[in-house]
C-alpha cells in the first residue's frame, strides 16, 4: 500500500492486541490474501520492525487471529456459574447469527474463508482450519450424544454440513439470513433424531 503521508505510530504497550485487533478487521473484511503486511502496520500503528517482532511471519499472525475467534465460534460447554439451555436449543443456536451492524459485506466463517484461501491441505494455516471443523462437529455430536440423539454421530456432522453450507450461501448472497433458514432445517434434523422412531431403528442397528 502506498502512503503519501507519514503513518502515526502508537507508544507503549498493547502493540500485540492492537496487531491482533487490525488482522481481524482486516482479514474479515478483504480476506487475508489481499491484506499485506504494511496495510496492517498502518491500521495497528505499529512499525513494520514491531510487528515483525510478535509475529515473525504472515503465517503465525493468521494463525493466531484464528486461535482468538475459536471461543466465539465453537458450541459452548455449559459450567455451573453459566447453565446453558437443553441440548436441543444448544444444537440449534448455533444457526442463531447475529445481523450486521454495519453495511460490510457478509463474510461467513474464517475457517472456511482462510480454507479456500490457503488450499494446500498441507499447510499449518490450512491445518488449522480443519482441525476447527472437526472440533466443530465433535461438539455437535457431543451436544446430540446429550439430547439423546440415537445417532449422534450422524446428526453432528449433519448439523456441522449444514452450518457450513449456509455459511457459503451467505457470503455468495451477502447475506445472513441464510442462518434462519438452515435454523429451520436443523429444527427438522434433530426432532427426527430424537424422535422414538429413530431411537428403535438405531437399536436394530447396533443390534444385527
Amino acid at each position: 500500500m502506498t502512503e503519501s503521508h507519514p503513518v502515526r505510530r502508537r507508544r507503549g504497550r498493547g502493540a500485540r492486541e492492537r496487531i491482533l485487533k487490525a488482522a481481524t478487521r482486516l482479514f474479515t473484511a478483504q480476506g487475508i490474501n489481499a491484506t499485506g503486511m504494511d496495510q496492517l502496520s498502518t491500521v495497528a500503528e505499529v512499525s513494520k520492525r514491531t510487528l515483525y517482532t510478535h509475529f515473525p511471519s504472515k503465517d503465525e499472525l493468521i494463525g493466531a487471529y484464528l486461535q482468538s475467534v475459536v471461543d466465539d465460534l465453537l458450541p459452548v460447554s455449559p459450567s455451573p456459574a453459566q447453565p446453558a439451555p437443553s441440548p436441543r436449543e444448544r444444537l440449534l443456536a448455533v444457526f442463531d447469527w447475529e445481523l450486521p451492524k454495519t453495511t460490510a459485506p457478509f463474510r461467513g466463517c474464517p475457517f472456511l474463508n482462510v480454507s479456500v484461501e490457503v488450499p494446500d491441505p498441507g499447510h499449518s494455516v490450512h491445518q488449522l482450519a480443519a482441525a476447527y471443523k472437526r472440533e466443530f462437529a465433535r461438539r455437535l455430536t457431543d451436544i446430540a450424544r446429550q439430547a439423546g440423539a440415537a445417532d449422534p454421530e450422524t446428526l453432528g456432522e449433519q448439523l456441522a454440513l449444514l452450518f457450513d453450507g449456509a455459511a457459503a450461501r451467505g457470503t455468495a448472497l451477502n447475506s445472513s439470513h441464510t442462518g434462519a433458514c438452515a435454523r429451520s432445517i436443523a429444527e427438522a434434523l434433530v426432532d427426527a433424531a430424537l424422535s422414538p422412531k429413530s431411537a428403535r431403528l438405531a437399536s436394530r442397528r447396533t443390534s444385527r
